[in-house]
């Protein structure tokens, strides 16, 4: 007796978090997303890791969180500065809720080479 133990499929494309299933930001809307950021209040603060660590590592946090900051484009040179530093890291951009203690919004703005 035969015994066939199939497996599908189930192989997908490596993501990477909020909107990982999307196509990528393109540079206009990922200022949308921190204006609606700091809109919202939320702080923003950067994070940057090799590919290699990004899925069993902390991510290592780009200067201190920009506490209070309402300058989109302080932000995005920041993010900026962070991806010309550390060209083959993912660099994402975190959205601190003061209020809740906790992320208010977390995504991938640029995707380094593994």
């Amino acid at each position: 007796m035969s015994m066939s133990n199939e497996v599908g499929d189930f192989q997908t494309a490596q993501t990477l978090e909020t909107f990982g299933f999307l196509p990528k930001l393109t540079q206009e809307e990922v200022y949308d997303q921190i204006a609606y950021m700091i809109a919202q209040g939320l702080t923003p603060a950067i994070e940057h890791e090799h590919p290699s660590n990004s899925r069993d590592h902390y991510w290592t946090m780009w200067k201190l969180p920009m506490f209070g900051e309402q300058d989109l484009n302080a932000v995005a040179a920041e993010i900026e500065a962070c991806r010309r530093t550390y060209p083959d890291h993912h660099v994402r951009l975190i959205g601190y809720d003061n209020y809740t203690q906790s992320q208010g919004v977390c995504f991938v703005v640029h995707e380094g080479r593994a």
